[in-house]
């Protein structure tokens, strides 16, 4: 029996396509590949890439540019590259980068297997008909605790600095009973807490009995699968906020009390420019609808700063939002433009002026962060262990909030979960001990 050929995959940016290299390789393994975690030793290379920030093209390029060498060394390597940089610049990744053999975009990845035993350099950056998911292998090996499963994909919101309805397409909801088909499977091979996906996730609106299933009805649906403890999604549009949802929100136990809601800008000029179709006043409203229905939730958010025209009384006025709403998390960026998109074509605001707003954005959220993990110190939490800590006894996990939790626990075992007391806080995490052990 020959040795399996080795396949290294490195993913870029968002939560889909940790999702996205998941079922490639799935795909990838029918054609006898195994993966490897050193890139020396592969047959082929996989990189998965992200549209979404500042130089991602730079970057893959750079990456592109160290492959090189080992392929010379290597004449039959393989290199291949999928996701949202090779659906945007697909011809233009094989023009620049001869070490390229295959380009796929994050709609065709269901045809890799046929790609990778194509004679000379191939290119799929099609939107194809049929769903790729319909074309996947059945998911068979065992899991972690947690698991990230795709419902929705693309975007119809067409926001001024966002190319994902050019790169992922038009909204696209998967049906609801395979979802709780894959759910099952997931559950039933370890998975305890799954995260629904989507670019614009509830939006999601996936044939299901008795008609279109809402993310809220898929969502209490799951929780009655035995053996799956934790539900969250992401990422939300505040529009697509349904009373339902929100009163998912109070009423499944199995819902999480953390949710990622952007809302980007606290000025309703610059959220009039970006699209977003909705105001500051609306997005507070729905955090207070959302708290009455959960009072204990987290709230994590993303913000642009230096948008064109963004002036200093619009900054002010994304500060005051970030100060009424208290997040437990967020995440912040400055404008970068996206070519092809509408706001690429408007002036920026000057580096220094953006530069520093970004880090007045970021002081305010991290200070915001560090209350939140200090008002849990001595209290108790459920903890899902999911590995090992760096420290002998130690196990490590997510809270119900998210919040990563180090537990002092020589019995612990991953994907038990625990309940615990937090005894302090630390950047980024807490620590804590197991109750009643």
């Amino acid at each position: 029996m020959s040795d399996p050929k080795k396949l290294f995959v490195k993913t870029y940016g968002c939560q889909m396509n940790v999702y996205d290299s998941e079922r490639m390789v799935e795909a990838l393994g029918t054609k006898g590949y195994v993966t490897t975690d050193v890139i020396e030793d592969a047959d082929m290379v996989l990189l998965n890439t992200c549209h979404i920030r500042e130089k991602a093209s730079e970057k893959l390029y750079s990456d592109l540019g160290r492959l090189r060498k080992l392929k010379l060394a290597r004449p039959d390597l393989k290199v291949g590259v999928a996701g949202c940089v090779a659906q945007a610049e697909g011809a233009e990744i094989l023009r620049r980068a001869p070490v390229v053999d295959l380009v796929v975009g994050p709609q065709s990845y269901h045809r890799l297997p046929e790609m990778v035993e194509a004679k000379g350099r191939v290119i799929d950056t099609e939107f194809p008909a049929e769903d790729k998911f319909d074309h996947l292998p059945e998911r068979r090996a065992m899991r972690g605790p947690t698991a990230f499963l795709t419902v929705q994909e693309g975007c119809d919101k067409f926001c001024a600095f966002c190319v994902v309805p050019y790169t992922r397409g038009a909204e696209v909801s998967r049906p609801a009973d395979r979802l709780m088909v894959e759910a099952r499977d997931l559950v039933a091979r370890g998975v305890r807490d799954i995260t629904l996906l989507g670019q614009n996730v509830n939006a999601y609106h996936g044939a299901g009995a008795g008609g279109d299933w809402t993310l809220a009805r898929l969502i209490r649906e799951m929780a009655e699968i035995e053996g799956l403890a934790r539900i969250r999604y992401t990422t939300s549009h505040p529009n697509d906020m349904d009373d339902d949802l929100i009163a998912a929100h109070g009423d499944v136990p199995a819902l999480m009390p953390y949710l990622h809601l952007p809302v980007q800008s606290g000025s309703d000029r610059i959220l009039k420019a970006m699209n977003r179709k909705h105001t500051a006043a609306a997005y507070l409203r729905l955090i207070e609808r959302i708290r009455t229905a959960r009072p204990d939730i987290l709230f994590s958010s993303d913000f642009i700063v230096g948008f064109p025209g963004e002036t200093d009384g619009d900054f002010r006025a994304t500060l005051d939002l970030i100060r009424e709403v208290r997040f437990g998390a967020a995440y912040s960026f400055k404008y970068s433009a996206r070519p092809g998109t509408p706001a690429a074509e408007k002036a920026p605001v000057e580096t220094a002026v953006a530069d520093a707003r970004l880090q007045e954005v970021q002081a305010l959220v991290t200070a915001q962060q560090r209350a939140a993990q200090d008002a849990m110190v001595g209290r108790e939490v459920t903890v899902l262990y999911e590995k090992a800590g760096r420290l002998a006894g130690q196990m490590v996990g997510k809270s119900d909030h998210l919040h990563a939790v180090h537990v002092t626990d020589p019995t612990g075992r991953i994907g038990e979960l625990v309940r615990v007391r937090v005894t302090s806080a630390v950047t980024n995490s807490l620590a804590a001990v197991p109750v009643g052990r």
